[in-house]
């Protein structure tokens, strides 16, 4: 089951991250022609910022049905929106082909794409965590939350084998649609592995005591919306770092600092190493020491290391780069290790993946989708990464202040005994320990 969802939730991250290096890399002169560069640069990261806008949309739908009718269906479902929408993308005629129909069209298959992944990162971390004991939640919801640095180093090696084998015009002209058409097969193999898992015993343990809430999305607004808005704000900082490192970083790293394309996928593939390894850390460490605690020390590590970030960065250094990635990408884990499990215990389990999911893509609309185009925007305005630093710093703030705010661990009860989770159990409500 946890290799089933990793693998599942890596492809669709390969997916996903797929659209956001062509976005820094290719589209802008495919889809948005411009005699100036930074345009269409800016166009692309637009198209990019859309599977944000798309992914709330995706978390409530699927969240709705998820809680109504399985996890498992709401996880197939995601799988082939998104992987019908990679490959589309890969056959899409460009815009000196078909003129305006091409970003149009473009632009509709990120709106899929982020339909997609809008309802798998909630189903994804339920079925690991509700079948987790109760001394490893934060271990078992980490294996959805390893698969994003999967995609990405699948993405990005993809990406450099393929700027290795074709000759650059060859690359302009058709090549760089290999790693998409590519998808279609990881998708056969994700669906396949998906297929064989059971649906979330939590959900059939619901089902059975006939507690399946019928309107789970109007329960968790008018029951849980605080906490939806908080855990919300908790997810600012880590995707924000995420899409900063692994898209805005390639336009940058390659125009400003005069970075070799190779050199720049190199480096995110190392760092996105890093933090596969960090991320099972911060679930570990979550475990033993409490999620708050973790939590909190990797949102005061993106505050602290915001302007030494971009200060090693601009040395355009690779070792001093890749130092700069690992630290950031070490803060981001120490978040994302703890996160899944967290969220998911602050919703009971009959309106689990609605809260879940919604409150997740909260975070990741404001702190992610947008991150690359803010970059971009901030350096041709100031010339300067001091803004972008500022902007991390700040994001950094507000997801540490929510999670201080935030009483975590409220119904972790439920994952043991489902009926019983209109009854809260207040386990570990401060968040200093993990349950007993």
């Amino acid at each position: 089951m946890l290799g089933a969802s990793f693998i599942g939730t890596a492809i669709e991250w390969y997916d996903f991250f797929l659209y956001g290096a062509a976005a820094a890399l290719i589209f802008g002169p495919q889809f948005f022609p411009t005699e100036d560069p930074l345009a269409g640069t800016l166009a692309a990261f637009a198209t990019f910022a859309v599977g944000f806008i798309a992914r709330p949309i995706g978390g409530v739908l699927m969240g709705h049905f998820g809680d109504r009718v399985g996890r498992k269906s709401m996880l197939l479902i995601s799988m082939l929106l998104m992987g019908g929408a990679t490959v589309a993308i890969g056959l899409l005629p460009n815009y000196a082909a078909i003129g305006a129909a091409a970003p149009a069209l473009l632009v509709t298959f990120r709106f899929l794409q982020g339909l997609g992944v809008g309802g798998e990162w909630g189903g994804a971390v339920l079925m690991a965590v509700e079948y987790s004991p109760r001394n490893k939640r934060a271990l078992y919801g980490s294996f959805p939350q390893m698969g994003l640095p999967a995609g990405i180093i699948l993405s990005n090696l993809v990406f450099i084998a393929v700027t290795a084998l074709f000759a650059p015009d060859m690359f302009q002209a058709w090549g760089w649609r290999v790693p998409f058409l590519l998808s279609g097969a990881l998708i056969i193999v994700a669906l396949y592995l998906r297929l064989q898992i059971e649906e979330s015993p939590s959900f059939e343990e619901a089902k059975r005591s006939d507690v399946v809430e019928k309107n789970p999305l109007r329960t968790v607004l008018t029951k849980h919306g605080l906490t939806v808005m908080l855990a919300g704000a908790v997810s600012i900082a880590s995707p924000a770092i995420g899409y900063i490192y692994s898209v805005y970083m390639l336009s940058y790293g390659t125009t400003a600092l005069e970075i070799s394309r190779p050199t720049m996928l190199w480096l995110i593939v190392f760092g996105a190493v890093a933090h596969l390894v960090t991320v099972y850390l911060g679930a570990v460490l979550a475990d033993r020491f409490g999620q708050k605690p973790v939590f909190t020390a990797g949102a005061a590590l993106v505050i602290v290391w915001a302007f030494p970030f971009f200060g090693l960065i601009n040395t355009a250094n690779p070792g001093l780069i890749l130092l700069a990635f690992t630290v950031m990408l070490l803060a981001q884990s120490l978040m994302a290790g703890p996160q899944a499990a967290m969220i998911a215990e602050l919703f009971p389990s009959t309106v689990r993946y609605s809260g879940t999911s919604i409150a997740y893509q909260i975070g990741s609309i404001l702190g992610g989708g947008f991150a690359p185009l803010i970059a971009t925007s901030l350096f041709a305005t100031y010339g300067s990464t001091v803004p972008i630093s500022l902007y991390l710093l700040v994001l950094g703030a507000l997801s540490l202040g929510a999670i201080i705010l935030l009483k975590v661990g409220r119904y972790s009860a439920s994952y043991d005994a489902p009926e019983a989770s209109h009854h809260v159990e207040e386990i570990y409500a401060d968040g200093n320990g993990p349950a007993r």
